[in-house]
């Protein structure tokens, strides 16, 4: 069976997430350690216990799912052997399957991702973007919607192309509102996302152009297993490629469903989704009903992942 690994994104996290696998599996714990002596805090007990309003900063809530991805991922390698063809990761998640691959150290990952939720905090000032998660309406529909309600200073652009009927627009407040009012008119359901800016669009430029500064002092190996990226939906396993792609993905959509339907094209019938939730799960099975999906975030869920990958 050819499987694929994938990590969530922001949005995933919650109070406590992962506080079980770091009883139960000694590697678990280890990750956990890491990412405090790489952040220089207590952060596992940010993680732990919260307080919420804390963890759902963005520059914790990166390297919390990102620290909790790997601590699921590191005790499911303890018990099982598969290798997965492909890895891939929703925007954050993205970091993930760079450690995944073995191109990114751990470490380096919680210091970067920590960079990054600043970057993207910083853009842009509070209450200027927005987001919307837009149900029901072909992918073309939306990208015309949201060029036509674009305006100089003013723009709105597609952000996630997350699965069939599911995709999210990001910019500038009123832009998204004038695309929203527009694309619910052409039959399409709207869902304003309580999100702190807005990302995956050209307001983050200014993060970019950041994060760009900030990966001059890592070095990165080659991705093995490749990397399908959020800006190509198509593997890299080039390691001078890796930081031009990570700053593009910042201002560039998020090719999931376009990502997954590769992957399935390379002949991939399961995915293993780590980390906190399983909303990748629930996208890819939209994306394709005809692969097997599990979601790893806690002990329970480690074996379940182990049968469907050994099984003939």
């Amino acid at each position: 069976m050819k499987a694929a690994f994938v990590f969530p994104g922001q949005g995933a996290q919650k109070v406590g997430m992962g506080k079980e696998l770091m009883s139960k599996f000694d590697i678990s714990r280890t990750v956990f350690n890491e990412a405090d002596a790489a952040l220089g805090e207590d952060f596992q007990r940010l993680i732990f216990e919260g307080p919420v309003e804390a963890l759902t900063l963005t520059a914790n809530t990166q390297p919390a799912i990102l620290t909790v991805s790997i601590a699921a991922l590191r005790a499911f390698q303890e018990v099982c052997t598969v290798k997965p063809s492909f890895v891939a990761g929703h925007s954050l998640g993205e970091f993930s399957a760079l450690v995944a691959s073995g191109a990114m150290e751990f470490s380096d990952a919680v210091r970067i991702t920590r960079a990054r939720g600043t970057y993207m905090q910083d853009a842009v000032p509070a209450g200027k973007g927005a987001m919307a998660a837009v149900m029901k309406l072909d992918e073309e529909v939306i990208r015309t919607t949201c060029a036509d309600a674009s305006e100089e200073g003013s723009v709105v652009a597609p952000a996630n192309f997350n699965c069939p009927g599911q995709v999210v627009i990001s910019g500038e407040k009123n832009a998204v509102e004038r695309a929203s009012q527009q694309l619910t008119q052409k039959g399409g359901r709207i869902i304003p996302l309580m999100v702190s800016a807005p990302f995956h669009c050209e307001l983050m430029q200014p993060a970019a152009d950041r994060l760009k500064t900030f990966l001059d002092d890592f070095t990165f190996g080659p991705p093995v297993p490749p990397v399908v990226t959020n800006v190509e939906a198509r593997p890299n396993m080039d390691a001078s490629m890796i930081k031009p792609i990570l700053v593009q993905q910042v201002t560039s959509p998020v090719l999931w469903t376009d990502s997954i339907r590769y992957m399935i094209g390379e002949g991939v019938s399961a995915f293993v989704e780590f980390g906190p939730g399983n909303v990748l799960a629930g996208l890819v099975k939209k994306i394709d009903r005809s692969v097997e999906v599990v979601s790893v975030g806690s002990p329970d869920d480690i074996e379940k992942a182990r049968e469907l990958l050994e099984k003939e």
